[in-house]
This record gives structure tokens, C-alpha cells and sequence, in this order.
């Protein structure tokens, strides 16, 4: 098991015979065997065992993913449970805990981000959107990388420098950066593959979310609703090009421009006075859910804004919090 705390990693591990961190044991993940069937066997943490495990984990890995198997995506599975059913750290195990490492990450500010574990390998981000790749064996860092947001801006984003993980996907990780880009890079050493601003420029948005990867698409959405400007939306880009698909917003804009759904033309009968020159808020600034089975997206959206219901809309406006999406 892992935690972070001002920078710092540690790894807690039972003392038995296949020790959770530090030996892969039970959390054998169906994606990372596929990844490695008929293949001549590799040195764990090299760039082709990185490249090999993250490759494998496709739309049907997705969708099948379990929760007796490695964490390969945010909260475990597309239901987003949370919940793990391994059961070799137990009431009886417990007192068998012990310390196994820690990892100095360096920095005193916060980390929020879910770990991803694949074949003992976690990708995570930490503060300021950086990211690394750990081997949970040796509780070495494989590689890190820094997106490098400029530090000074740090009092104009909401709401801290912190960030909530990545995504992985046909051996890409992805990650939103605090000052709105969305990146993919290669899983086996963090190089970059594409980048893309999601954002306006010199706006209030920022990104502290973890991105979701739906049908070949990466989702991401945004914070910021408590700033001047700011209207929420979430964007989807093709995982292997960076071009954007398609974008939903959810409040509406300027009634004098055409909305861009009908479900905002409604809403906005609920608004009132000038909102649009506030932006709305309603930002998506993390909270993203899919359902296979229906093919749909379900969103959480952030404060409206102005704040002040009884300036925005003294009846209550409505934000879109779902999107039926077919990508």
C-alpha cells in the first residue's frame, strides 16, 4: 500500500511470504499478462517492460479491468469504486505490517494523485504535474518528468499547485498540467509525445484533474469556476494525434452566439442578467465517470459563478452535469 505526505512516498508492505509492494504476489493484472504472453521474459522496470505492460492496456483491458487485478485506471475500474478485494492484507495480517521504503520526492507541497499500478510499476503525479514511474520493488524512481509550469503563476490557479494522477493508454501516459495543457508521453521513459493547450491562453482556467481515457479518447475538464472568464467545459482529444473531438460546455454562453447544444438553450432560460461576462463556472475540475454499457459520460460540475445565486439566478440556474457521448 502507498501514501503520499509532503513529498514523501511510502510503501507499506506485509511481512509474508509475497509481500504486496515488493513482489508482484497477488496483484497480478490480466492487461499486464497480455502484454508479456509468448514474449521473451524482461528486466523488470526497463523501457521495453514499460513500453510492453502499458501497451497492453487498450479499450478491452478497460472495460475487463477487475478489482483483484493491477490499478490500471483511475479508481480501479470505469465504475470508479475504489475498492480493492485483495485479500493478503487482512485483520489477521495487519499486525505483520511493516516498513518496506520510502521514497523522497523532494518538495513540501501536497499530492492528491491515485497511483496507477501495472506489474509493479506505479505512474503518478505529484506536485506542480509532475510525473513519475516507480518500480514498487526497489522503490526507485525509472524516470520523472517535469512539464515545468511556471512557479509564479501559482496564486492565480485554483486550488493549490496539486494534481490527481495520470492515465495510461496503448503505452502513453497522460497528464493535465496545471496551467491547462494535456500531454502524452511515453510510458518507457517519459518522453513526449504530443502536447496540447486545452485552455485559453493567459486565462483563469487550470487543470488539476486526472484525465479518463473513453473509446480511444482522452477526457479532460478544468478548474478555475471561482475566477472571472471561466466556463466549464470538458474536452475530448484522439489518444494518438492530440486533436480535439469534441468539447462540451456546461452552462451557457452569450445567448446572442449560437449554444452549442440544446440542452444549453434551455438552460439558459434558468439564467439571469449578464452571466456570460462572469464565464458561468460549472468547471469539470475532476469528477468524470463512463459506462460502457450505455456508452455514456457522467460529469461533475463545479460552483457556478457568480457565487451569489441572487445575482446569477435568484430561481436557481441550471448546469448540465451528464453528457450522452459516442466516440
Amino acid at each position: 500500500m502507498s501514501r503520499f505526505n509532503n513529498g514523501l512516498l511510502i510503501c507499506v508492505v506485509a511481512l509474508l511470504s509475497a509481500p504486496a509492494c515488493a513482489e508482484r504476489g497477488e496483484v497480478a493484472g490480466d492487461a499486464a499478462r497480455v502484454g508479456r504472453a509468448g514474449d521473451t521474459p524482461l528486466t523488470k522496470g526497463s523501457p521495453e517492460h514499460l513500453r510492453r505492460i502499458t501497451a497492453a492496456i487498450d479499450d478491452t483491458a478497460l472495460v475487463a479491468a477487475r478489482a483483484d487485478t493491477d490499478w490500471i485506471t483511475h479508481g480501479q475500474t470505469y465504475a470508479e469504486g475504489r475498492h480493492s478485494s485483495l485479500a493478503q492484507i487482512n485483520r489477521d495480517s495487519v499486525p505483520k505490517l511493516g516498513l518496506a521504503w520510502t521514497l523522497e520526492l523532494g518538495g513540501r507541497r501536497g499530492m492528491q494523485a491515485t497511483p496507477l499500478v501495472v506489474d509493479g510499476i506505479m505512474f503518478f503525479t505529484g506536485s506542480w504535474s509532475i510525473v513519475y514511474a516507480v518500480d514498487v520493488r526497489k522503490g526507485s524512481i525509472i524516470w520523472r518528468f517535469d512539464p515545468e509550469v511556471d512557479r509564479s503563476k501559482a496564486p492565480s490557479f485554483c486550488c493549490g499547485v496539486n494534481n490527481r494522477g495520470v492515465a495510461l493508454y496503448r503505452g502513453a501516459v497522460f497528464v493535465g498540467t496545471l496551467d491547462g495543457r494535456l500531454l502524452s508521453l511515453d510510458a518507457s521513459d517519459g518522453s513526449v509525445n504530443w502536447s496540447v493547450l486545452t485552455i485559453p491562453e493567459n486565462s483563469n482556467y487550470s487543470i488539476t484533474g486526472a484525465p479518463r481515457i473513453v473509446k480511444g479518447k482522452v477526457l479532460i475538464g478544468n478548474g478555475g469556476a471561482e475566477y472571472a472568464g471561466v466556463r466549464g467545459y470538458v474536452t475530448a482529444y484522439d489518444a494518438r494525434t492530440g486533436k480535439q473531438a469534441w468539447r462540451f460546455y456546461t452552462v451557457p454562453g452569450n445567448p446572442k452566439a449560437p449554444f452549442e447544444d440544446p440542452a444549453l438553450e434551455r438552460a439558459a432560460k434558468t439564467w439571469s442578467g449578464e452571466w456570460w461576462l462572469q464565464g458561468g463556472g460549472g468547471t469539470v475540475w475532476d469528477s468524470m465517470v463512463y459506462d460502457p454499457e450505455l456508452n455514456l459520460v457522467y460529469i461533475g460540475v463545479g460552483n457556478g459563478s457568480h457565487w451569489d445565486r441572487n445575482v446569477r439566478s435568484p430561481g436557481g440556474a441550471t448546469i448540465s452535469s451528464s453528457r450522452a457521448s459516442s466516440p
